[in-house]
């Protein structure tokens, strides 16, 4: 009797087995997670142009027309860094050539119309003459617009592809690109010869959420907490891509010491503790691609370099939450180490890529070329203490 009922409960495994493949193999459009729940009925503004979220699901191709489904099979980790399976799934970003294109572009064209928007007071949303817009970011002191393009500069560096293509220029309200919107200028009381920074706009932007990982005192992420995690399942493939951009995020965030994004949610945390259930600040999710999109990036390498007595323990438990990464970014990392020459190679692409404005803009001081280099050895530190923690 016992023998007959091994055999039957082995077949009614089987048969169980049978029905879930079954079912794991249909796509099921309605079935959403709790967090995609509230994060689709959340109508959080981040930035101005950033759209009323809505629950994403990865696509089945980037725009290049690589397919995200075609790995449907292997481990999200190797080590501590993620798979090449996951690698390939990533959105592709802002690559070489789209930066290069914005930076032609919005060098050369005419203005057609200067209004408001774009966050802060003087800032202006540009329209050029074909209908493409820029987020245009002007400041009475420099420090913001050298965090700004500096920030770019190094995401470059990285190999990050999250941040909007990104360029400096001058206004200059007679000569042929502005001069069809002097008054405007005058109206927004831009000063002449003031550097300005142009940021392509972005449609399609939605508000994202911290990830569950990051959200407790407990934070983290590592290789356990993805092991299981498997990119044939739509859940977890979606989660996936989100974190890999976030272990990039984080790892930005801390090099340049940002103060308006995720550390500006952990600190206000003492007035309200629901503050890491929000939409992170200055951060978007590109809707068709599921591309993360750092905005703003104005407070880094100066204003929160300034700041880190106050906010570096923000900065610390950010990065020591972290022990999964994206192994181009730490072999980006670990080539700048070795060669100690980051302060040279952002002042060659302000040479190179924003030439007529080098008389204008003050390259950074070397203090924070200490600063980013130091910190640069300590997102390493914290590579290698998880890889003796879990492997490499």
């Amino acid at each position: 009797m016992k023998a007959h009922l091994t055999k039957k409960e082995k077949e009614r495994q089987s048969t169980r087995r049978k029905t879930l493949d079954l079912k794991s193999n249909l796509t099921d459009v309605k079935s959403t997670t709790e967090e995609e729940d509230a994060a689709a009925a959340a109508t959080v503004d981040v930035v101005s142009f950033v759209q009323p979220q809505t629950a994403w699901t990865s696509p089945a191709a980037n725009e290049d027309g690589r397919s995200l489904t075609t790995t449907v099979l292997g481990e999200a980790v190797k080590g501590i860094f993620w798979s090449q399976e996951v690698e390939d799934s990533l959105p592709t970003g802002f690559d070489e050539l789209n930066a290069k294109e914005w930076r032609d572009f919005s060098h050369q064209s005419s203005v057609q119309r200067v209004e408001e928007g774009c966050g802060r007071m003087q800032n202006r949303l540009v329209t050029f003459e074909n209908g493409r817009q820029s987020c245009c970011r002007y400041r009475q002191n420099y420090d913001q617009i050298q965090g700004e393009i500096f920030s770019f500069y190094l995401s470059r560096l990285l190999g990050l592809r999250n941040l909007p293509p990104s360029s400096v220029g001058l206004v200059r309200p007679r000569e042929r690109q502005w001069m069809n919107v002097q008054s405007s200028l005058s109206q927004a009381q831009w000063t002449e010869n003031r550097p300005v920074v142009h940021t392509q706009f972005l449609n399609d932007l939605e508000p994202i959420y911290i990830p569950v990982q990051f959200r407790g005192r407990d934070r983290h992420l590592n290789p356990l907490d993805v092991q299981h995690h498997r990119l044939q399942e739509k859940v977890h493939r979606s989660e996936l891509i989100t974190l890999a951009q976030w272990s990039d995020l984080l790892i930005f965030d801390y090099l340049t010491a940002n103060l308006d994004r995720m550390v500006n949610n952990l600190y206000n945390m003492q007035w309200n503790p629901a503050m890491m259930d929000s939409p992170a600040h200055n951060l978007a999710r590109d809707s068709r691609t599921g591309l993360l999109v750092f905005l703003d990036n104005e407070s880094g390498l100066l204003h929160g370099y300034r700041l880190l007595d106050k906010y570096d323990i923000y900065h610390k438990n950010l990065l020591e939450s972290l022990c999964v990464f994206r192994r181009t970014t730490v072999e980006s990392l670990r080539q700048l180490q070795s060669q100690k020459n980051v302060g040279h190679l952002l002042r060659d692409m302000l040479k190179t890529r924003d030439q007529s404005v080098v008389d204008f803009l003050p390259f950074l001081p070397e203090k924070s070329i200490k600063t980013l280099n130091y910190r640069i050895e300590q997102v390493l530190d914290q590579v290698a203490k998880c890889q003796s923690l879990y492997g490499s």
